[in-house]
């Protein structure tokens, strides 16, 4: 348990409430149990106390990437790697069989690849094809015209 009061469990972060009892716990081995059905439990000293889990493996969606000025370029640019990105959970956690999602494959989808294993090659390829659709969406401004000195 951090000083935050979270604890992470198959990349998600779960906060607990903070309150005294829970401070007691800082620093310390808490334990997470999943039950068949896909329920998680924090368990610490024999009690489940309440928590918040907050699931690492965000997307940007587009409101973000529109809603920033400055960030924007960038933004697009991570939001077009994020189809090859390998977001399962990770290899050793269950496969929550009984949920209604079914039994998840071991094998990664096609075309994706682990955090690590983008390159900044990867990257380039992205930044040139977002490049070549703000070309084509986008005509650049033409260069003003002089005007003949008598039609003013």
């Amino acid at each position: 348990m951090t000083k935050l009061l979270t604890a992470q469990y198959d990349r998600v972060i779960n906060q607990l409430e903070d309150t005294p009892a829970n401070r007691k716990l800082v620093h310390r081995y808490i334990d997470v149990w999943e039950y068949p059905d896909g329920r998680i439990e924090v368990r610490a000293d024999g009690t489940a106390p309440p928590y918040v889990p907050y699931a690492r493996l965000s997307e940007i969606d587009h409101d973000a990437v529109i809603g920033h000025k400055r960030l924007g370029h960038a933004l697009q640019v991570a939001q077009a790697l994020q189809p090859q990105h390998d977001n399962r959970r990770a290899s050793g956690s269950p496969s929550r069989t009984n949920r209604d999602n079914g039994v998840e494959p071991d094998l990664r989808p096609p075309g994706t690849k682990k955090h690590r294993e983008l390159t900044q090659a990867d990257v380039d390829d992205v930044i040139m094809q977002l490049a070549l659709q703000h070309v084509q969406t986008h005509k650049l401004p033409r260069k003003p015209r002089q005007r003949p000195a008598g039609s003013r």
